[in-house]
């Protein structure tokens, strides 16, 4: 090489070290770590297998032995197909077309739903929650649907291991129930929302279980049962059931009169129904007579009071009257005879009483206020069955049993 001296160039040339990187050197060194990820990851998933697995068995158990409680009370259920679904996090049970006959009630009625899936957490297998999808029909069995029920959304929440539930809720959005009478339907129910949760609050189900039921509703409508009913109604009722024996399966009729032969009570905790143009809160207490009739108190406090009383079926009391006055028992023309005689002159004469019946209730009412507004006391007696409301005659509540 130009410029290099000959004494250098004699000299042979040096072989410089290769270096090899270190952390490749580590890397294929120590491949453990890797290895124990795996490991871990493998074993997490074998065991979250096995508890999906163990859990589904129990969810299943459970279903199955709720279903066996319900036949063992006359209430069979049955599914076209079933299927156990939902890993790895849930346990789903899908039932397509639903079925129960209710051979506990005469006469005994079938049920019929297209499907409820049930579902239960891996954590959580006892706690079953079912979706229920509709039209819901109920009919005697060989018969045409006599009602149908629908909605927007259905849930079913039942806690506890069977037979010993520890708490039972229905949530109901958008529900609506159709009777088919003569080839005709007639809507007899519908509301926004509905809800239903019963609880054991004191005792067990296998002794002396004390039952705190909570029941809620917004813009229902019955027209078909009360005028009262016929104006959108929101409100919500807190009952507790004293004297049961036992929760075993058995008719509803029998643990009404265990409840009578222990002593026990409906307690009526609170109360609240709201109209647009009235409401109504109230607490009392209610017993069961041998017969099964009702008998206690309820002390309501009334906000429009006024609007209430013309729908209590005053001048359906004053046609009976007058027909008994006119000595014909099988007639019903009441008012309608005196409008007949003089137009006006029933209307007037419902007027009349509706009006002295509200002063003298508010008379004889205890003055109070309801969300700022006036309001009276009544009480809201049962006598043997005979529902009153002051000196006003409501009706008969049909006994428990």
């Amino acid at each position: 090489m130009q410029g290099e001296s000959p004494l250098n160039m004699m000299r042979p040339p040096r072989q410089r070290p290769q270096r090899r990187p270190a952390a490749a050197s580590r890397r294929r060194g120590r491949p453990w770590p890797v290895v124990a990820a795996v490991a871990v990851l493998i074993v997490l998933s074998a065991g979250w297998c096995v508890l999906w697995y163990y859990a589904a068995s129990i969810a299943d158990r459970t279903l199955s032995g709720w279903v066996a409680r319900e036949a063992a009370a006359g209430r069979v259920y049955s599914c076209g197909s079933q299927d156990i679904t939902g890993f790895p996090f849930r346990i789903q049970a899908h039932c397509v077309e639903a079925g129960a006959t209710i051979n506990s009630n005469q006469p005994p009625f079938a049920v019929n739903a297209k499907d409820i899936t049930f579902t239960a957490q891996v954590y959580h297998p006892t706690l079953l929650v079912a979706h229920v999808t509709g039209p819901l029909t109920l009919s005697v069995p060989g018969q045409p649907p006599s009602f149908t029920a629908n909605w927007s959304r259905a849930e079913l929440t039942v806690r506890g291991l069977p037979p010993e539930p520890e708490s039972v809720s229905v949530t109901v959005e958008k529900p609506r129930v159709d009777q088919a009478v003569d080839a005709k339907t007639a809507t007899i129910f519908q509301a926004d929302s509905a809800e239903v949760r019963s609880s054991i609050s004191a005792g067990s189900a296998a002794i002396n279980p004390v039952i705190d039921t909570f029941v809620r509703f917004a813009a229902a409508t019955a027209p078909g049962l009360h005028p009262l009913l016929a104006a959108p109604l929101q409100g919500d009722i807190d009952v507790v059931f004293k004297g049961f024996k036992d929760l075993a399966p058995k008719p509803w009729a029998q643990r009404f009169r265990e409840m009578q032969e222990a002593g026990g009570s409906i307690e009526i905790k609170h109360l609240r129904l709201e109209r647009t143009d009235a409401i109504v809160v109230g607490a009392g207490t209610l017993t069961l007579k041998p017969d099964g009739k009702l008998d206690g108190l309820i002390r309501v406090a009334i906000a429009g009071v006024e609007n209430i009383v013309p729908q209590l079926g005053i001048d359906r009391a004053i046609a009976r009257g007058l027909d008994r006055l006119a000595g014909d028992k099988g007639s019903s023309q009441g008012l309608g005879a005196l409008d007949r005689l003089m137009p006006g002159l029933g209307g007037a004469v419902r007027d009349t009483a509706n009006a002295s019946l509200i002063d003298s209730l508010k008379k004889m009412g205890q003055p109070t206020e309801i969300d700022k507004k006036p309001a009276i006391i009544l009480p809201l007696q049962f006598s043997d069955g005979i529902m009153s409301l002051g000196m006003i005659p409501l009706g008969e509540a049909p006994p428990l049993f």
